[in-house]
């Protein structure tokens, strides 16, 4: 593992603790952030999403994990899904995911 990457992970519940809506939010925003990929990647963003935000379940909790080096890629879309999360009182925790 790399120590160098640092991950945010917007969890799908609210600061209130309300399960966030529309229930599939994170496929929705990691849609909209597929196109964002390292150099030399093959995928198709029309079908797979970025490596650097993509959906997962943690503990019975949708979340989306944000890989920071987004921003090499696009300073901007970085803070567009972090701003995402603040604007909708998401929880957000930096962490790392493991393989």
């Amino acid at each position: 593992m790399n120590p160098n990457v640092r991950e945010f992970f917007i969890q799908g519940i609210t600061k209130e603790g309300k399960t966030f809506r529309p229930s599939d939010w994170a496929e929705r925003l990691c849609g909209v952030m597929a196109q964002f990929r390292p150099e030399g990647d093959s995928g198709d963003p029309r079908l797979t999403y970025s490596p650097y935000v993509r959906p997962i379940f943690a503990g019975n909790v949708k979340c989306v994990v944000v890989d920071v080096r987004l921003r090499d890629i696009e300073p901007k879309a970085l803070d567009f899904v972090l701003n995402f999360a603040r604007d909708n009182n998401l929880q957000l925790v930096e962490a790392c995911s493991l393989e």
